[in-house]
């Protein structure tokens, strides 16, 4: 049985109607989402870390020590994302989901794309669309 850990950033109070953080490394906490063999097993909420002690990588190493292996995302910045590429988490971009139950459903039916450079921000903002 294949298990992975998917983080998703949400706003208070998380869970699975929670609607989704707009961006990782600001939103309130993260619901994490233990899947096993395509099926949801275990829903909890992970309070997100300042990012003034070890900048944007402060969420990206709190994310890897929790296990996470997926993380759904609507926005971050170039750096962050070179982060978690480096500590081997898997980022895929939200593609429009409010919430993090329709994240989670998009993940499920493999409807999100993989979070590339054409999606990060200067950092804090919305993704810069079609911009390299």
């Amino acid at each position: 049985m294949k298990t992975t850990i998917v983080a998703i950033p949400s706003t208070h109070p998380g869970g699975l109607e929670a609607p989704l953080g707009a961006h990782f490394g600001h939103c309130d906490l993260y619901t994490l989402v233990r899947i096993a063999d395509g099926k949801v097993q275990e829903v909890v909420t992970l309070p997100n870390v300042p990012h003034q002690q070890g900048g944007c990588m402060a969420p990206v190493n709190h994310l890897a020590e929790h296990g996470v292996q997926v993380l759904i995302a609507g926005g971050m910045g170039l750096r962050p994302l070179m982060g978690f590429n480096q500590v081997g988490i898997e980022v895929l971009f939200g593609n429009g989901a409010q919430t993090v139950g329709e994240a989670l459903e998009a993940l499920l039916n493999a409807k999100l794309p993989r979070f590339t450079t054409e999606f990060t921000c200067g950092g804090g903002g919305a993704p810069q669309m079609g911009k390299s």
